[in-house]
């Protein structure tokens, strides 16, 4: 037999005894009230609702008496006691306001009378004692709440007009709050003030409990200096707040936040009309015209607060014509983003992805976009703009009503969660039970948690999907004319849609998107799938117009390739990776365009992983021997690896894989492994038309940039070659067939080809480009015994085998040890010496024109500067410190200070210009395609190499002082250690 407690666990209590305790306690008449029970079992929570009851009962017995006569209210109440402990405390506290008159006043009224004022007056004054009207305002508000939330959660109302309601409870608020201030202030009479609601509380679309946005006008009445009224005006402001926002028994009605005020927290609380207008018009972010779409006057003087939102609305509306309006909106998203907490963003329903604040953000960037030519998209509320964009065409119909129902959907669990404990909150709970009276007040009664947690994930993904193409989508029906019920978005309008967005030249871009989706194949079908995604990805990268011109040259190319669409069809990471790169880089663009297929790479981080030299090396072996004696495609094989380890590096340079130290690695390892096969290719050839053995052994020597490992994408191949005839053979024989593969090699490298090229560039070799191309070892040493020159003995600094025979390679690094590590260091003559040459190609080598604080390689605390430090240091001391026998600088300079001849201070500001100059000459490659040493003057490229090194989109002044920083700093050490003993 079951127990009562047993039936009432089953009927819905949690814990079933404590809730046949609580009925007993109600009296024989509530056990036997089945209305009663079937109101408590139906309710979000029961065992929170019987609670609450029980213990308003316990306060005015005769609630059960009213309850029984009036079921809608028990039914009301039941409702928000099982859903609301905070609004249940409150009723214990004022069972008084259960009961309503026939005839009500408004809320305004209610709330100016409550604090002694007469509603009646164009400018109430509270009558109470400041406390006592403080507490009534907070009683009174929150029977109001009471009831509406009574209405809301049994569906008396819609969420709309809930949300209406709260903001119209909140300006009558307001409105008391100010009779309030006005008791406190002397003079309040001598001036006019208007508070202006903003957000939600503008727009008529309020939560339960949230902060309040406001912004307030004031002007001085008739004969009343300006200044003194403001300070009137300021007091005024200054109590409102207080009589709203302050603590008392009663509690609080929430934070009254003035932040959106011109200058925010830094600007006066008081601003005159034309105060205000004077900003909007000289120093205003697209982000305030954003926040002033929901501006209504609220309280006050509403005559004024008119004045004032008709003054602004002008602006408001003009705001996507603004310069820098792409890189503002920009700006607000990465806001945004960076507000959610990384341990709450997969419980946030506001700022988390796929929450409301994506919905908010893309209907108002739309208004201001489309706005300036369509009035009827000028509305305060979500749900209202939202439909008036459906309605023009601007959004796709179904995307609307999808938008609109996650919306509403979203806003429901935002008051079940909000209403709780009457908190500010925008994070689902994890805990079961409350995930539970959170399904249970949605209407979900089968498995509440179930429905309730699959209902939300599904309408934030579709929410993250919608907010990623919604912008897009009519782009593709304008563009291509695609068959459609709906209202299409004009030429006009998709054109404006692009420039908001960041594309510079819209109509190509329409051009584009035409090329790509129009028809009826499965191709064009696809990319119709791809393209609104894709085209957010574009906005998103630095240089949209050239992302989606090379994605539509790729795809021409590639378009009936079977795995090219599926693969960015299905794998939205490659997708996203592919249009990044295609916006960001033209040097990566090019390489695409002659490789396509290299897109395949891009499917995972271990695919962009820089391969290993022996497995270059095998690879180009196998094409040589391929071709045997045809070095021309033997070579063009060889090219076309290295046009794709080059993709691969660059690729993981931009995707932040690798650093600029492995990026100078990767680059010199691939340009030795070129040579290599380049080498092997032209021996061969020069074998078979010498037709006899080959007399001599090679060897390649990297200088420079390359044997430092610190090669860019635009260095040559600085070499030397030298040979060591074999056993029997003539030394002249031995170095014609030498010299032969020398030019050959040079010929084959430097062949009309798609690839990049990579010169070779032999003028460090003795007697410069007056001296033979190779030489033997024999001859190295007689010329370096006889006439090597400071000059010299520091350019063999950076001298490394690279390629050829590895055992003469490694002789004459032997050779060559002696002079540029003299044993007891270079004299005070010598380094005199250097310091002069130095100084002269200062003067001498900057081009005409460069900003010498702006040229990457000669400039001041450039490249050269600290690359110079570091080889001074190897010429003095590496001769008795072996660890600065290095070719690599930072290397060097770390090695100096193990050595105790660096300040590690000194060391971290020379390597960190170096980092920084090496990383904007490889930058300012990758973005334009083509190469040089100074930071452009141009505005826009500029901002495409900061925002490719990752600055923000309005960063480009930021990205020139840091670089300027960090050079004068390097300038400053380099002219103490390098010129100072």
């Amino acid at each position: 037999m079951q127990t009562t407690a047993g039936r009432l666990a089953r009927l819905g209590f949690a814990d079933g005894a404590r809730a046949e305790r609580l009925l007993d306690e109600l009296g024989p008449e509530a056990v036997g009230d089945l209305d009663l029970l079937a109101d408590l079992i139906a309710a979000a929570d029961p065992d929170l609702a019987l609670t609450s009851l029980n213990r308003l009962v316990e306060r005015d017995p005769s609630v059960l008496g009213t309850f029984r006569t009036d079921p809608g209210l028990r039914h009301r109440m039941i409702a928000v006691f099982g859903l609301s402990a905070a609004l249940g405390d409150h009723a214990v506290r004022h069972p008084e306001q259960l009961h309503l008159p026939e005839e009500r006043l408004s809320a305004r009224e209610e709330l100016l009378y409550a604090v002694g004022a007469d509603a009646e007056l164009p400018e109430p004054v509270a009558g109470l004692p400041v406390p006592a009207a403080m507490d009534a305002l907070r009683a009174v508000y929150r029977g109001h709440l009471l009831q509406l939330a009574g209405r809301d959660v049994t569906g008396e109302i819609t969420f709309a007009e809930t949300a209406a309601e709260l903001a119209e409870l909140a300006g009558s608020a307001l409105e008391a709050g100010l009779a309030i201030a006005r008791a406190e202030v002397p003079d309040s009479g001598d001036v006019r003030l208007a508070v202006i609601g903003m957000g939600k509380c503008g727009a008529r679309e309020l939560n339960y409990i949230s902060d309040v946005d406001v912004i307030f006008v004031a002007e001085p009445k008739d004969d009343v200096d300006e200044t003194r009224a403001l300070q009137i005006a300021t007091r005024l402001a200054q109590a409102l707040m207080r009589a709203c926002s302050s603590t008392t028994p009663e509690g609080s009605l929430w934070e009254v936040d003035a932040n959106l005020r011109p200058e925010g927290k830094l600007g006066p609380l008081i601003r005159t009309l034309d105060s205000h207008l004077a900003y909007y018009r000289r120093w205003a972010k697209t982000w305030e015209f954003q926040a002033l779409l929901k501006a209504r006057p609220v309280a006050g003087d509403l005559e004024l607060g008119g004045a004032y939102v008709e003054a602004v609305n002008a602006m408001v509306w003009q705001a996507a014509a603004r310069d820098n309006f792409v890189e503002d909106v920009q700006a607000m998203r990465r806001r945004v983003e960076a507000h959610v907490r990384v341990n709450e963003a997969e419980r946030q329903i506001k700022l988390g992805p796929g929450g409301l604040r994506d919905i908010e953000f893309a209907v108002q960037l739309l208004q201001l976009v489309h706005g300036r030519s369509d009035p009827l998209l000028h509305r305060r509320a979500t749900l209202s703009a939202l439909a008036a964009l459906s309605r023009g065409g601007y959004v796709g119909r179904d995307d609307a009503k999808a938008l609109a129902e996650a919306y509403t959907f979203l806003r429901q669990v935002e008051h079940l969660i909000q209403l709780h404990r009457l908190r500010r909150t925008h994070v689902v709970p994890s805990d079961v039970a409350d995930l539970r009276r959170i399904g249970r007040g949605l209407g979900m009664a089968t498995d509440p948690v179930g429905q309730f947690t699959t209902t939300w994930k599904r309408h934030a993904l579709e929410v993250r999907r919608l907010h990623e193409k919604l912008f897009y989508r009519p782009l593709l029906q304008a563009a291509a004319r695609l068959p459609s019920e709906e209202t299409r978005l004009s030429t006009t309008a998709a054109h404006a849609r692009l420039e908001a967005l960041g594309y510079a030249d819209p109509s190509g871009a329409l051009r584009h998107i035409s090329a790509l989706t129009s028809g009826v194949s499965r191709r064009a079908a696809i990319q119709r799938t791809l393209l609104p995604v894709m085209l957010g990805w574009f906005a998103d990268a630095p240089d949209p117009d050239a992302g989606l011109l090379g994605f539509r040259q790729i795809s021409d190319k590639l378009g009936a390739t079977p795995w090219y669409l599926r693969l960015l069809r299905d794998e939205t990471a490659v997708a996203e990776q592919l249009a990044r790169l295609l916006g960001t880089s033209r040097y990566i663009t090019g390489l695409l365009l002659h490789a396509p297929d290299a897109v395949a790479m891009l499917g995972s981080a271990s695919d962009l992983a820089v391969r290993p030299v022996e497995a270059l090396l095998a690879e180009t072996a196998t094409a040589v021997a391929r071709h045997g004696s045809d070095a021309e495609t033997a070579v063009a094989g060889v090219r076309a690896l290295r046009r794709r380890e080059l993709f691969r590096t660059a690729c993981a340079d931009l995707a932040g894989y690798i650093d600029i130290e492995a990026v100078g690695q990767s680059l010199s390892a691939l340009n030795d492994v070129t040579i290599q096969g380049a080498l092997d290719a032209a021996t061969n050839k020069i074998a078979v038309e010498r037709r006899g053995e080959f007399p001599t052994r090679i060897a390649v020597i990297a200088m420079g940039r390359l044997g430092g490992f610190e090669s860019s994408y635009s260095s040559d191949a600085d070499v030397m070659f030298v040979h060591s005839p074999l056993p029997g053979a003539e030394e002249k024989d031995a170095t014609d067939a030498a010299h032969a593969v020398a030019e050959e090699l040079r010929r084959l490298l430097s062949l009309p080809a798609p690839d990049p090229p990579l010169g070779i560039d032999a003028g460090l070799r003795p007697e410069g480009r007056q001296g033979p191309l190779v030489r033997t070892l024999s001859s190295y040493r007689a010329y370096y015994d006889r006439w090597s020159s400071h000059w010299e003995a520091q350019a063999l600094l950076r001298a490394r085998f690279c390629a050829g025979d590895l055992a003469l390679g490694l002789e004459f690094v032997d050779l060559i040890d002696p002079i540029r590590y003299p044993a007891d260091g270079i004299s005070a003559e010598a380094v005199l010496q250097i310091r002069k040459l130095k100084a002269r190609m200062e003067a001498e080598r900057l081009p005409r024109g460069a900003d010498p604080a702006l040229h990457t390689k000669l400039g001041r605390g450039g490249l050269s500067d600290v690359e110079w430090v570091a080889q001074l240091l190897q010429l003095r001391h590496a001769g008795r410190v072996p660890a600065l026998r290095t070719t690599t600088t930072l290397n060097t300079l770390r090695a100096a200070v193990e050595a105790d001849l660096l300040d590690p201070g000194d060391e971290t500001t020379l390597a960190d210009a170096w980092r920084f100059a090496s990383r904007v000459r490889d930058a300012i490659m990758l973005v334009r395609g083509r190469a040089a040493d100074s930071i452009p003057g141009l505005v826009k490229e500029r901002a495409l190499i900061s925002r490719t090194l990752g600055y923000p989109p309005d960063g480009s002044e930021d990205f020139i002082d840091d670089y300027r920083r960090a050079t004068r700093r390097a300038r400053l050490v380099v002219e103490r250690v390098f010129y100072e003993d």
